[in-house]
């Protein structure tokens, strides 16, 4: 070991928190994030579902650090190990049960993807179970993605990478947002038992013609006649666009906790109310598109907007072109840096490179260390998408080679 330890890279504001911890754990570059939320007079430093990620990342991993400043302003983070749920490391039994505190507003999605991104780099297999008030699997007003998208839009992506065995995400119960946006009382287990050295290099050039769209209209605590409508009026957007639809329909009571009532100490009262739909369109190449809507936290919104909102959601989405989506553009861009040296390519839709998050996604990569994408416009007389090169840096599962 070096006796000059690296100098952590600086970022500042809360922004891309999630992403770049994961980017700091794969890359093992200690990291500083300083001015977070320093003038807000009510949620001053780091939020909930902030710390319980820092938790969640010292679960996974051996030898991490991480430090908070009094206000919660300033965090330090020098990653270690990335283990998963290897025994004696924060697993009992072969799984990690992570609880995600009442006050959190972001979806469980918010853990999932960042998860799903460290676990084919773990040294043993990732088993966490996700469990507590704040547990919310539906999507949600902060723009977190649905639980059921996660499985269907996310995780197929990483057989492109050569890792496609073992890989399992439950919903053990489901929630949508609760009073004020806050938790849900769900529960999710995600089981991803497929470790590699080194990922494949991708070459992604072909968006394709949709041939089938898939989906889940589900509902919690409320009527199934919600699913019926959301799933009609969705149809009636997309039935023209092709005949292979298929939607389906999952109903659930609603999730009980503790009524905090001195009264009544064993009382129980419902959580986690509401209906949403999850759509997802698959290309004749393989590529996939998703689509999200729940109904808000403060009710109000008739099913039948929740369904044409997220079919045209849908259409927006393969509008926008390339082979991949916004929602997952991070995750293939990431895995793409980290896979073996040499030169991957994939076409991504203009207004999908230009999204905000995905442009600072490339700064906070070449900060850490991984290299510089490359661009060129598309031969193939697609005039609204961009070819994106990148070089992979070849560092791999430390894990597995020190195994």
């Amino acid at each position: 070991m070096s006796d000059h330890p690296q100098k952590p890279v600086l970022f500042t504001t809360q922004k891309a928190f999630a992403s770049r911890l994961t980017l700091a754990t794969l890359t093992g570059r200690p990291v500083r994030i300083s001015q977070i939320r320093p003038s807000s007079p009510s949620n001053l430093g780091v939020a909930p579902h902030e710390v319980s990620l820092l938790r969640l990342l010292e679960a996974v991993t051996n030898g991490s650090t991480i430090e908070v400043s009094m206000t919660g302003t300033i965090v330090n983070y020098r990653p270690g190990l990335i283990t998963g749920s290897a025994q004696g490391s924060g697993a009992h039994g072969g799984v990690i049960r992570h609880e995600v505190p009442a006050g959190c507003t972001r979806g469980v999605s918010y853990f999932l993807i960042p998860l799903c991104l460290l676990a084919p780099f773990s040294k043993a297999p990732m088993n966490v179970l996700f469990s507590g008030q704040g547990v919310i699997t539906s999507a949600t007003p902060a723009g977190d993605i649905s639980v059921d998208s996660v499985r269907t839009a996310i995780l197929p992506l990483y057989a492109k990478f050569g890792i496609l065995k073992d890989i399992e995400l439950r919903i053990l119960r489901r929630s949508n947002p609760g009073t004020r946006g806050k938790g849900g009382a769900g529960e999710v287990q995600l089981v991803f038992g497929h470790q590699v050295r080194l990922p494949k290099t991708l070459h992604l050039l072909n968006p394709g013609r949709v041939k089938r769209i898939r989906g889940v209209a589900y509902c919690t605590g409320v009527p199934q006649s919600n699913n019926a409508r959301m799933i009609e009026a969705a149809r009636g957007i997309l039935n023209p666009m092709g005949a292979d639809i298929y939607v389906f329909s999952d109903v659930s009571s609603a999730p009980l906790i503790s009524s905090n009532d001195k009264a009544n100490p064993n009382g129980k009262i419902k959580t986690g109310l509401g209906f949403g739909l999850s759509l997802v369109a698959e290309s004749s190449t393989g590529c996939l598109y998703s689509a999200d809507v729940a109904s808000p936290p403060s009710g109000g919104a008739p099913p039948e907007d929740i369904g044409q909102q997220c079919a045209y959601q849908l259409l927006e989405a393969v509008a926008a072109g390339g082979a991949v989506s916004l929602v997952a553009a991070p995750t293939i861009l990431t895995l793409m840096s980290m896979s073996s040296e040499d030169v991957g390519r994939v076409q991504l839709g203009k207004d999908v490179l230009s999204a905000d998050h995905i442009i600072d996604l490339g700064r906070d990569m070449k900060a850490l260390g991984l290299n510089s994408w490359g661009f060129r416009e598309t031969t193939a007389g697609q005039d609204n998408d961009i070819v994106v090169s990148i070089v992979g840096k070849g560092v791999g599962n430390v894990g597995r080679k020190i195994a």
